[in-house]
């Protein structure tokens, strides 16, 4: 196993578990958040793939639909997974928002008839009740915690969409940087009039503000896919979907060092059994 690649794998999962807290300090709302994420990583993109070599390929026409699709797609997560950050817990939105494994399988089993293994059941059944232990924390919190974790739950479907339009998009020939690129934009261009509309603040105040904004478009969104891209390129499927769950582990444990929010026991064991419904998913999706 490569070790730079593995490297490049948890620091990928930490820069993405740092995006829930960007969210949560920012001076704009949760739609406008996810709009600048997007939007201020489109120029870093667009100039990592003008000098990427392997990258440049020529788009077909026949792809244009699938990637209007990946940027719908990706728009949905975001503005979901921000809206669950600001009703829940950052652990019980990002747990639930790593769900979306899950639907991906269930999904290729009701569209394309691939039926999962035993195991991937057995996942999917601890991670139900795993869902169940944190949904019951949160009713004992409060009715906008228990939103937020439905917003979580929506957010892993809208994602496991982004993730099966990808997968289609990469089989067609689509290059890594290219794909970031044009879905980040298509996605800036979908949100920007949801967060028009949503009458939320739009502009932070001042550099601090703007540095936010900066760290969730830089770090989480393109340096955070970034390094996962290209650990996936040299680790096997397997260990990498399962090293992946780092990431809501450290998004918990940023949330409890940067914002004091310490897991309670039933959210604690709650998480503990989802993490391990979705390693066995993935290990069964792996075989």
């Amino acid at each position: 196993m490569r070790t730079p690649a593995l490297i490049a794998l948890l620091a990928g999962a930490s820069c993405i578990a740092l995006s829930p807290i960007w969210v949560r300090v920012a001076d704009v709302g949760p739609t406008a958040s996810a709009f600048w994420r997007v939007a201020l990583a489109i120029p870093l993109l667009w100039i990592l793939f003008a000098f990427s070599s392997k990258s440049r390929k020529t788009l077909d026409k026949r792809q244009t639909l699938p990637l209007f699709a990946a940027g719908c797609a990706f728009a949905g997560d975001l503005v979901f997974w921000h809206w669950s950050i600001q009703y829940t817990s950052v652990a019980n939105s990002t747990l639930l928002a790593n769900l979306a494994s899950i639907f991906v399988t269930l999904a290729a089993w009701l569209l394309w008839k691939q039926r999962p293994s035993g195991l991937f059941l057995a996942g999917l059944a601890a991670a139900l009740l795993g869902v169940g232990l944190l949904v019951r924390a949160s009713i004992g919190a409060s009715p906008g915690a228990l939103l937020g974790d439905g917003l979580g739950v929506v957010t892993a479907m809208f994602y496991a969409w982004y993730l099966l339009s990808v997968k289609g998009l990469r089989d067609r020939g689509a290059g890594t940087l290219q794909l970031m690129a044009v879905t980040t934009t298509i996605t800036a261009l979908i949100l920007l009039p949801v967060a028009v509309a949503s009458g939320e603040v739009l502009l932070p105040e001042g550099a601090p503000g703007w540095l936010k904004l900066l760290g969730l478009a830089w770090i989480s969104h393109a340096a955070g896919q970034g390094l996962i891209a290209y650990a996936l390129a040299h680790l096997p499927a397997g260990f990498s979907s399962v090293g992946l769950l780092f990431q809501p582990v450290m998004a918990a444990l940023f949330a409890w060092v940067l914002l004091g929010e310490p897991l309670v026991a039933l959210q604690f064991a709650g998480g503990a059994v989802v993490l391990f419904g979705i390693y066995l998913a993935r290990k069964a999706s792996s075989q």
